[in-house]
This record gives C-alpha cells, structure tokens and sequence, in this order.
C-alpha cells in the first residue's frame, strides 16, 4: 500500500498514516450526518500510534455519539475540519480517520456500512456489501477485518 497522507482544508495540520488501515467504516447514523454536514462519515479505522502528525496540532473536542460513549474528536484549530476521532469503545488506542481529509481518499473505499437503518433514503448502499442495520457483532470482525485486521483490532482492543 502506498504510504497515506492528509490534512485539513487551510493546510495547518498535515497527518500520514503508517500502514494501511484496519477497516473502513461508512457510517449513516444520524450523529455522523449531523457532524459531517453529509449522509455519512467515512472512517479509516487504524492504530493511534500508526497516525503520525507531520504538522500542526489539533484540538480535541468531545461530542456525544450514537453510542452514548461519545467520541473526542480532533480537529485544526484554525480552520475546524474533523481529522480523525476516538470513540469510546477503543478510546485514544484507535484513531477513525476522516477517509475525505485524506489526499488521496479513492485509496479507502468502505468495507462495511454500518447504522444502515438510518441511512438517508436517496443513498444505495451497493449489493452484496457488507451492511448492517445498527452495527455488526464481534463474530463478524474476522469477516470483515480479515485475519491481519481481525488481530490488530484484537491488540487495540486489549484481548
């Protein structure tokens, strides 16, 4: 995989990615629609420690989620842009990066769409993707992560 970068929309903050990530979530609930100002967020889901910052220093700022866990998210402080957040499942051990701050956001297409019911009408969700009505369950994770995925999520998650 080629090595990853992105940033904010004034150029303040840069980021890279080192190493591909663990999974691409597109996400339809309705606190994703509401932050991103969009039918979904898209998130490369990847290690905080493989999200190097090249520049700058973002601000986190702590936002409720559809999880009730809520989610600190880091953002430029001059222009606001979301970079990437931590949500309370994972907390700081995983960085969801905003797939659209990415240089190069082709290279991250999703692999599950995920809180489906709330999906805005008008959005297909293509068939034979992996989707789900709210979220999946951890018996889906080697599935959809693969086994390299699969057991780096494992290590993010402590087991």
């Amino acid at each position: 995989m080629t090595t990853l970068e992105g940033g904010c929309s004034c150029g303040e903050v840069r980021y890279r990615l080192l190493g591909a990530p663990i999974v691409v979530h597109c996400c339809h609930c309705r606190a994703c629609q509401r932050e991103s100002g969009a039918s979904f967020a898209l998130n490369a889901v990847i290690e905080a420690h493989r999200v190097e910052t090249l520049s700058g220093a973002p601000e986190c700022v702590d936002t409720p989620s559809e999880s009730g866990k809520g989610q600190a998210i880091l953002r430029c402080r001059s222009c606001r842009v979301a970079l990437w957040s931590h949500y309370g499942g994972p907390g700081p051990a995983a960085s969801f990066v905003r797939v659209g701050t990415l240089d190069d956001p082709d290279a991250c297409p999703p692999d599950v769409h995920v809180f489906a019911r709330s999906r805005q009408k008008w959005v297909k969700i293509p068939e034979g993707a992996e989707s789900y009505e709210i979220f999946y369950s951890g018996k889906d994770v080697p599935r959809i992560y693969g086994e390299e995925g699969a057991a780096r999520w494992r290590a993010v998650m402590g087991r």
